[in-house]
């Protein structure tokens, strides 16, 4: 037995993978180069899900061949069988460590509808909805705090209206002050300034 065979007979299965000794030289393909594939996408997040969303399609896919498998199965597609039994086994292995490095938490509100047979993204509306119900309420109160200020404003300037004048001299150096202020901290390091387009 010359390395390479050796070296497939040890990755489909003399190495105590749990696979009975059937040589998959397909299998032994995938795993030399999945370490390669996990290593280069360790410190891509996107890339990460994308090789857990890869490994779940294959396993499907393997899953979807065990199921016709199984289902047509007589004598001879026993080989066939443990062949896929052994590279569903060995993906779902894959499926496992490529998950370790994807750090996605799904609320529980999701997992909840999915269990109950509902559309996902109706959690996603739900949380929308209700962000738009407390930004609108937040602005309302916004406003009515507007509104007193302004209230208080007209009648402190008919009963005091030097010392309105005094506060509103006041209040506009102090807003050219914070306005020269921000825009001193907004310049880069390159000299440019960055703009903030106001609403």
């Amino acid at each position: 037995m010359d390395s390479t065979q050796s070296a497939v007979a040890l990755s489909s299965g003399g190495g105590g993978g749990g696979s009975n000794g059937i040589a998959n030289p397909q299998e032994a393909t995938s795993t030399t180069s999945t370490p390669a594939t996990v290593t280069l996408s360790a410190d891509d997040p996107k890339q990460n899900l994308n090789d857990v969303i890869n490994s779940i399609e294959k396993t499907l896919g393997l899953l979807h061949q065990l199921y016709l498998t199984v289902s047509s199965f007589n004598l001879a597609s026993q080989l066939p069988l443990l062949q896929r039994l052994n590279s569903l086994v060995s993906e779902l292995d894959n499926m496992m460590k490529l998950s370790e490095k994807c750090n996605i938490h799904v609320p529980m509100e999701v997992l909840s509808l999915i269990d109950d047979g509902k559309n996902p993204d109706e959690f996603t509306k739900d949380v929308i909805n209700s962000c738009i119900a407390k930004n609108q309420i937040t602005k309302g109160k916004t406003d009515a705090y507007k509104s007193l200020r302004k209230h208080l404003l007209e009648e402190l300037e008919q009963a005091f209206p030097n010392e309105v004048e005094g506060y509103r001299e006041i209040r506009a150096s102090s807003a050219a002050e914070s306005k020269r202020l921000a825009q001193a901290q907004s310049i880069l390091p390159n000299g440019d300034v960055k703009v903030k387009s106001e609403p």
